[in-house]
């Protein structure tokens, strides 16, 4: 049997025009707030993400498959992040108490400090470049809009744990 290739479905003008404008608009907003996070404080807004995600758990520690799921990353690119917040003592590793064959990675009190200056500074710029220069029903509908899209690709990876 041979695979019969799919049809593509152009996209009309408008879908194109707001396809691109999606494309345009998030590398830039994601660029400006790592900008800001690099210029203020040397760290990427992927490191600044695993601050929060591990602020967020109870001890402040998550499971690397588990932070790699929640940020859908690859957990190559997680561990290569965590090792460099490894070295700047934001993080630690260590083997899990509960079966020993899990990773934990846990903030450390510096990493915690960090996080608390950094974030005013995030959420400004969150502000700045998106919430307060649109309409809020447009804002809602890109949520909704964004949560579709990450419902139908999580759902394509049953193994992922999106927190």
């Amino acid at each position: 049997m041979t695979d019969v290739p799919r049809l593509a479905r152009w996209l009309d003008t408008e879908q194109q025009r707001s396809w691109r404008g999606l494309v345009m608009g998030t590398t830039l907003l994601f660029d400006r707030l790592d900008d800001d996070l690099r210029r203020e404080f040397d760290i990427s807004l992927v490191e600044y993400e695993i601050l929060v995600r591990l602020s967020e758990c109870d001890g402040r520690k998550l499971r690397m498959a588990q932070l790699a799921d929640a940020l859908a990353h690859s957990r190559s690119r997680v561990t290569h992040t965590v090792t460099r917040m490894e070295r700047a003592g934001l993080v630690t590793r260590s083997v899990s108490p509960e079966d020993g064959r899990g990773i934990l990675c846990s903030m450390t009190d510096k990493g915690y400090s960090l996080l608390r200056r950094m974030a005013p500074v995030h959420v400004n710029g969150v502000r700045d470049h998106l919430v307060d220069i649109v309409d809020p029903a447009d804002l809602e509908a890109l949520g909704r809009v964004m949560n579709a899209v990450a419902d139908h690709l999580v759902a394509d990876h049953p193994e992922m744990e999106i927190r």
